[in-house]
């Protein structure tokens, strides 16, 4: 009976299209769900390090001295704590596949200094 079952499913599988893609020339569309990789907005950040704190495994690293915000993308593992523990919101979940990669390294993004209130401006002149 178990045979005829597996025979069943080999001649079948060979009438259908594949399930497999060549990846990374071709890649599906993701599905709905799926929570991707992180993605920063440099102009809103500001570098406070709840986001360091709070990633269970230690991907994400702030230097306030330096003004950069660095993930690695080897080491994460996409919780997505990070994005919601954010208190700006610059931090989001990109759903669609991240690029490949042969080497193990950091991404390192630097954050630009604040602009000054219209105010403070206002009042030096």
């Amino acid at each position: 009976m178990g045979a005829f079952k597996l025979g069943k499913m080999t001649i079948s599988g060979l009438f259908k299209e594949p399930e497999t893609v060549q990846y990374p020339v071709q890649t599906k569309t993701p599905p709905a769900g799926l929570k991707g990789h992180v993605c920063i907005d440099v102009t809103k950040c500001i570098l406070c390090g709840i986001c360091q704190k709070r990633c269970p495994c230690s991907a994400i690293n702030v230097s306030k001295q330096e003004r950069t915000w660095s993930i690695d993308r080897f080491r994460c593992v996409q919780c997505g704590s990070c994005v919601r523990e954010c208190p700006k919101s610059c931090l989001s979940m990109d759903p669609a596949y991240a690029s490949c990669s042969t080497k193990k390294h950091e991404e390192v993004f630097e954050i630009p200094e604040q602009q000054k209130s219209e105010e403070v401006i206002k009042t030096d002149a």
